[in-house]
């Protein structure tokens, strides 16, 4: 992409932000975008995998708070206090900005305005353009998988689809056609930059004719058009630790965007979000379940089995327990990556029924004739009486 076409993109009106939104919100309109735009649900949709591609490329861009700012400054720059592109602004009147680029900044110590801009047109962990003949590292990538409470709490592994940038697999990241070899630009020699003189300063700028690689691509890879990169879906394989928490991620190193100029590839992170389970719940390692219980289970005593994520347990409720105890179950919650086992934590909860058969109803009214001498509320009554 040249430096023109990446400055005349609205990168705000892509992710559908405004320019003073915060980091969060352009994250939340990129997350709400990629998953209504991917591939995978739009299959065969052209329109929806390009609109997915400029977002992706946005998103690249207004995450990065350093690029973000270059970018901010670049826009006001060129709309000259105006919209963007401003009015009479690229390619009106005659005004090319490729020339602006080639130009020494008149009455400045500086470069042309590519030097003005240091790193504004590469990619995030990339170098500046005086080193781009330099191997840069790739992008990070992230994306979502979403799993079952039971996969989270025991571990899983899951097919991943992603359709993301990668090493053109026709001309194998070279940019070149196959069979045709890229060769050194004899303008800088293949140091992607070139020097003149103006009076008594010497500026160095971006090398035109390679634009600043080194190397000159007679014949481009008609997969790629010379840029060696290209958006493939691929399936890999990813492996859920046991225990994991809903949102942490989990890094895949290398499987991120590819390098440049020999550069490693970026990591590839994955965000994990949990289904909730109809029973259990989660604290820390621990899993929670509430148990119903009947009146004369608590007074008298019981033996309750409740269930666990790998079969059952049974404990003894001694009489007289209150209604919302937590009975412990050791070692049946969630396995630590140590080996260690979190608890299950029962808790018991007193279940009154909508309806009583007329049997049942006088024996509670019994019940309640020979216990008038105990009040529950004997502390709340005291302060109601000021005592």
């Amino acid at each position: 992409m040249s430096q023109r076409d990446w400055i005349e993109k609205d990168f705000y009106r892509e992710l559908g932000v405004s320019s003073e939104a915060t980091a969060d919100e352009i994250k939340k309109s990129y997350r709400k975008l990629a998953r209504e735009l991917h591939p995978d649900a739009n299959p065969g949709d052209a329109k929806a995998e390009a609109r997915f591609k400029a977002v992706s490329e946005a998103y690249g861009v207004l995450s990065d708070p350093a690029k973000r700012k270059q970018y901010d400054e670049a826009r006001r720059l060129f709309a000259g206090g105006g919209g963007f592109p401003g009015s009479g602004g690229f390619g009106s009147g005659g005004f090319d900005v490729n020339d602006l680029f080639g130009r020494a900044a008149q009455g400045t110590g500086g470069g042309g305005l590519g030097d003005l801009l240091g790193g504004l047109f590469n990619r995030r962990g990339g170098a500046s353009p005086g080193s781009a003949t330099r191997p840069r590292r790739g992008e990070d990538v992230e994306t979502d998988v979403r799993i079952d409470f039971t996969e989270a709490v025991q571990g899983a592994t899951v097919p991943l689809r992603l359709s993301s940038p990668a090493a053109c697999t026709t001309c194998n990241g070279s940019g070149a056609k196959p069979g045709t070899t890229p060769h050194t630009c004899a303008t800088c020699s293949g140091s992607g930059l070139v020097t003149r003189s103006q009076g008594a300063f010497a500026f160095s700028e971006p090398c035109r004719d390679c634009r600043g690689t080194g190397k000159i691509i007679d014949d481009p890879c008609p997969e790629c058009g010379g840029d060696g990169v290209s958006t493939r879906t691929r399936t890999l394989t990813v492996r859920i630790p046991s225990g994991v928490d809903d949102g942490q991620r989990i890094r895949l190193a290398g499987q991120g965007e590819p390098g440049r100029n020999g550069g490693p590839n970026g990591d590839l992170f994955v965000r994990v979000h949990v289904n909730p389970h109809s029973v259990f719940g989660r604290q820390g390692n621990d899993l929670t379940l509430t148990a119903p219980m009947t009146f004369p289970e608590l007074a008298l005593g019981t033996t309750l089995t409740v269930p666990t994520l790998d079969g059952k347990v049974t404990l003894k409720v001694p009489a007289g327990t209150s209604s919302g105890r937590v009975l412990r179950a050791r070692g049946k919650g969630i396995t630590k990556r140590d080996g260690t086992a979190g608890d299950l934590l029962i808790t018991l909860e007193v279940a009154v029924p909508n309806n009583l058969s007329s049997e049942a109803r006088k024996a509670l009214q019994a019940y309640a004739d020979v216990t008038t001498d105990h009040d529950p509320r004997g502390d709340l009554n005291a302060l109601l009486e000021g005592r």
